[in-house]
C-alpha cells in the first residue's frame, strides 16, 4: 500500500499503517503502542496509529506512510538497534576457561622444563580437569532453569539466569503489568436522589448491547456487585459518543458530555468523586441519564493488581535497590498510583524510544531488568540487561515482548520474578562454589604431579572423583529452599 491508499478497518483489526481517519470518528486501544488502559476516540481527519486495535465500529483509514515508515515498523527498528548495542551476556565458564587453560599449560610447562621428565607434565596434564567449567556450571544453571519453570517463569538461556542473580535496578512497566490493564469501575456518583445500585445496575443493563471496553468494564463491575441485569431493547448506540435504549419501562442514556447534550440532558457536574490517596486517578468519566433526568457520574481507572503490590516488596527482599516506574501515562496519573509504594522513580509520558533511553542511563548505575508486556517495552526489554516480557495473554503485542526478552512470565503476573531470582542466585552460588572448588582441587592436585607425587594413572583417578563430586554438587540446585 502506498499514501492515499484507503483501507477498511474492521472491529478488532489492528491498523496496519498510519494514516487519517476519513469521516466520522474511531475507537482505538493503543495500549500496546502508549500503555494507555483506555480506549481513545479520534476524529474525523485526526492521526490513527499503526499497531493499534479499532474496538469500535468499522472506518475508512486513508493512509499516511507505507508500511516500512510506520510507528509500528519504527518500534521493531528500536527493538532491532537496541539488541545491536547490547553487550552479549558473559558466562562463567567463558571467564574462567581461558585462564584455567593458561594456568595448566604454564604448570605442566614449567615440571617438564625444570625436571626434564615428560611425564610429571603429563601427569599435571592428566588430573587438570575442565569439568568443574564445562559440566558443573552449565549442570547447575540447567537447573535453576528448570526449577524457574516450574514456577512460570521460563528463562532463555544460562547466560539469563547469571545475569538474574546479578540485577540491582528494576524498570517496570505500569499498564498490563503493575496494574491490570483493562479499564475498571472505580468511583460513582449519584444525582438526583437516586442510590448506586440504581444506576450501576441501569447503565450496566444498558451496556450489555455494546463492546465498548468502558461498557465490558461495567457489566462486570455489576456482576461482581451481584445485581441482577435486564435484557435492553430500542438500543442505539453512537460510535465512541454514547449509547440509548429502554431498561424495563425506563430510557436510559450512558456516554460522554457531548453525547447527552445532544439527546437534551444537561449535567452541572461531570466529574466523578475525587480519589482516596493510594487509589488509581479516574482516567475516564461515563455519565448516566435516565428517563432525561441526571442520574449518575461513573469513574474508571486501570487499578493497581494486588499480587504486584506484594511483588514489588518481595523484589526489594532479593537485593533489588532500585525500582523506577515507567509509563506512557501522564505524570498525575502515574504519581497518584505509586503513593505508598516501595518505588524509587516515576518515568511518565514515555513513548518507545523514551522507555529504552531510560532504561540506557539506569545502566550505567548497574545491572537493569526491564519488566514489560506491551509492544511499546519491547525496545527497552531489548536494551536492558535482562528483558522480562508477560508472555501469557498471547496477543501480538504480548508475542512482541516476548520475542525481545530474555525471561517469559509464563503466568500473567510478577509475583513469581522474586522467588525466581532466589532461584538464580542459589545456582550461580553453587555454580561459582563448583568452579572455585573443583578447579582449586585440581590446581593442588596438578601442583601434586608437578613435584612428583602423583603418576599420570593416579592423576586420571583423581580427575574422576574431582569431576563426579562437582556434578553431584551443582544437582543440588534442583532441591532445598530458593
Amino acid at each position: 500500500m502506498v499514501p492515499g491508499d484507503r483501507l477498511l478497518i474492521r472491529t478488532g483489526d489492528v491498523v496496519p499503517v498510519d494514516g487519517l481517519v476519513d469521516a466520522g470518528r474511531a475507537v482505538l486501544d493503543q495500549a500496546s503502542l502508549t500503555g494507555e488502559a483506555l480506549p481513545v476516540t479520534v476524529e474525523a481527519k485526526a492521526a490513527a496509529l499503526s499497531g493499534a486495535i479499532n474496538v469500535g465500529p468499522a472506518f475508512t483509514l486513508i493512509a499516511e506512510r507505507v508500511a516500512s515508515e510506520s510507528t509500528y515498523a519504527g518500534i521493531v527498528r528500536l527493538v532491532k538497534a537496541a539488541q545491536a548495542e547490547k553487550a552479549p551476556m558473559a558466562r562463567l565458564a567463558d571467564r574462567y576457561g581461558l585462564a584455567f587453560l593458561a594456568l595448566t599449560l604454564a604448570i605442566a610447562g614449567a615440571a617438564w622444563f625444570l625436571t626434564g621428565d615428560p611425564l610429571r607434565a603429563l601427569a599435571v596434564v592428566v588430573i587438570a580437569t575442565p569439568c568443574p567449567l564445562i559440566l558443573a556450571v552449565p549442570v547447575a544453571l540447567v537447573s535453576g532453569m528448570s526449577r524457574t519453570a516450574g514456577i512460570g517463569v521460563l528463562v532463555k538461556g544460562g547466560a539469563a539466569l547469571e545475569t538474574l542473580a546479578r540485577i540491582t535496578t528494576l524498570v517496570i512497566d505500569k499498564t498490563g503489568t503493575l496494574t491490570h490493564g483493562t479499564a475498571k469501575l472505580q468511583a460513582v456518583r449519584t444525582l438526583s436522589g437516586l442510590d448506586e445500585e440504581t444506576v450501576v445496575r441501569a447503565a450496566a443493563s444498558l451496556d450489555q448491547a455494546s463492546v465498548h471496553p468502558t461498557a465490558r468494564a461495567l457489566v462486570q463491575a455489576a456482576h461482581g456487585r451481584t445485581l441482577v441485569l435486564v435484557q435492553p431493547t430500542d438500543v442505539v448506540e453512537t460510535p465512541g459518543e454514547g449509547i440509548a435504549g429502554r431498561v424495563g419501562s425506563q430510557r436510559v442514556l450512558v456516554g460522554g458530555p457531548r453525547f447527552m447534550q445532544a439527546q437534551g440532558v444537561a449535567f452541572t457536574i461531570t466529574t466523578p468523586p475525587p480519589s482516596e490517596a493510594g487509589v488509581p486517578a479516574v482516567t475516564a468519566t461515563v455519565l448516566v441519564a435516565i428517563d432525561g433526568a441526571t442520574a449518575g457520574i461513573l469513574g474508571f481507572a486501570d487499578p493497581l493488581r494486588l499480587e504486584g503490590v506484594t511483588a514489588l516488596g518481595a523484589l526489594r527482599t532479593t537485593g533489588i535497590n532500585r525500582i523506577v516506574l515507567a509509563t506512557g501515562d501522564r505524570k498525575a496519573v502515574a504519581d497518584g498510583l505509586v503513593v505508598g509504594l516501595p518505588i524509587d522513580a516515576v518515568a511518565a509520558d514515555l513513548d518507545p524510544a523514551g522507555k529504552t533511553a531510560l532504561v540506557a542511563a539506569e545502566r550505567e548505575q548497574g545491572v537493569v531488568m526491564m519488566v514489560g508486556d506491551g509492544v511499546n517495552d519491547a525496545p527497552a526489554l531489548a536494551a536492558a540487561d535482562l528483558g522480562v516480557a508477560l508472555g501469557a495473554r498471547g496477543a501480538a503485542a504480548a508475542a512482541a515482548a516476548a520475542e525481545a526478552a530474555d525471561v517469559v512470565l509464563l503466568v500473567d503476573r510478577i509475583d513469581g520474578l522474586a522467588q525466581a531470582i532466589r532461584i538464580a542466585k542459589r545456582a550461580r552460588a553453587i555454580a561459582l562454589q563448583c568452579v572455585f572448588a573443583g578447579i582449586g582441587l585440581s590446581v593442588l592436585g596438578m601442583v601434586a604431579a608437578a613435584f612428583g607425587y602423583l603418576s599420570p594413572l593416579q592423576g586420571a583417578l583423581i580427575q574422576e572423583v574431582i569431576d563426579v563430586a562437582v556434578v553431584l554438587n551443582a544437582m543440588r540446585v534442583l532441591g532445598g529452599k530458593a
